[in-house]
């Protein structure tokens, strides 16, 4: 489990590809700290697995799911991340619930500045865009950000000073491709709500429903 909130910018030593797959060299310093073989660390939002260690860099497997959803095959030698450790259990959760698997990939449209703020839209499938509102979470390339505006086709986030200096996010120009995660709760709504209405998530009549109810699901918070 991850917050959203970038620890450093690593950069991309070496990309060893298979026929479906790769194993990534990810040069950093701060998230090998207190890091150890198995552990997890988030790669421009993917959750990847430490497969081994050395003096300022680790290793991680890509397999060809993650390589299908995400941004990762596209990476080359020099390529600059952002990178996350999981959350520890006394950690502040600055953020927002972030897994680390990828719901897809969307397209930058723009970057324009606002005084002291930069808004980035970004164009989605519908698939992912069916999750992400107004003033709700998301995780774009690994950062956890707040949706200023969202429309059929795209949606936008203002990114302050601190988190332009601290990611790639910043960096990206128009065509880029950026990994995103959207906000688990909604996915979770989205799933129960389907199955009350006898449906799944094509929009297909099931058999059976759950019971769960919107009364229900206002009733407990959601």
């Amino acid at each position: 489990m991850f917050t959203g909130i970038i620890e450093e910018v690593g950069k991309i030593r070496s990309v060893a590809r298979g026929s479906n797959s790769a194993v990534l060299t990810v040069e950093a310093a701060r998230v090998l700290e207190g890091s150890k073989v198995g552990d997890s660390i988030a790669v421009n939002g993917v959750c990847l697995t430490v497969t081994s260690m050395a003096s300022g860099q680790f290793t991680a497997d890509v397999m060809a799911e993650t390589l299908r959803r995400s941004s990762l095959g596209r990476f080359s030698r020099g390529s600059k991340v952002n990178l996350e450790r999981a959350m520890p259990a006394n950690g502040r959760f600055g953020g927002h619930i972030v897994s680390g698997h990828i719901d897809g990939t969307g397209t930058v449209l723009s970057l324009k500045p606002e005084d002291n703020a930069v808004w980035v839209r970004i164009q989605a499938e519908k698939d992912v865009l069916k999750y992400i509102v107004e003033k709700g979470s998301v995780a774009i390339d690994g950062i956890s950000l707040t949706v200023a505006d969202v429309t059929e086709t795209d949606f936008s986030v203002s990114v302050i000073p601190h988190t332009g200096e601290e990611t790639t996010l910043l960096s990206k120009t128009a065509g880029d491709i950026v990994n995103l995660e959207n906000d688990v709760i909604g996915k979770y709504v989205d799933k129960l709500l389907h199955f009350q209405n006898g449906e799944n998530m094509e929009g297909q009549k099931e058999t059976k429903g759950s019971g769960i109810t919107r009364d229900f699901l206002w009733e407990n918070g959601f």
